[in-house]
């Protein structure tokens, strides 16, 4: 099992993450996700409010990879791992209650991920290596 470190937590807490997935075709695609949050030591998720190509991917093949970086610090990790979708149980509903006290838009899905590799991304040799 893979296990984020306190560092880890922490950065996916405090910046913005970007999510890439791919289609059945085969086509990358990446984008900002603003809601990722630490689940517990192996999971993170976030909101997926517009339901466009990211959550038909995920849909397609669960398959997600997030990396988030802390420029000032020069640090990033890269996670990969597989998805659960996460509609109209308790997951989800704790994510709708938690929109209504922000006053956001409810999310379609929370979108769960069980990290089963993380990168290194930050300058020099081990850049782009697995750590875990």
């Amino acid at each position: 099992m893979v296990t984020l470190t306190d560092e880890m937590k922490d950065m996916i807490d405090n910046s913005v993450s970007y999510i890439a997935t791919v289609d059945h075709d085969g086509n990358p695609d990446i984008g900002p996700k603003m809601s990722m949050h630490v689940i517990d030591d192996s999971h993170i998720g976030y909101y997926e409010r517009t339901a466009g190509q990211h959550y038909r991917n995920l849909q397609d093949n669960g398959r997600l990879i997030v990396m988030v970086v802390n420029p000032k610090e020069k640090k990033g990790y890269r996670f990969h791992g597989t998805v659960t979708l996460h509609e109209g149980d308790d997951v989800h509903k704790a994510a709708i209650a938690y929109a209504d006290e922000h006053d956001i838009k409810h999310p379609v899905s929370v979108p769960v991920m069980e990290i089963t590799g993380i990168d290194n991304l930050a300058p020099g040799a081990g850049a782009g290596k697995p750590i875990a």
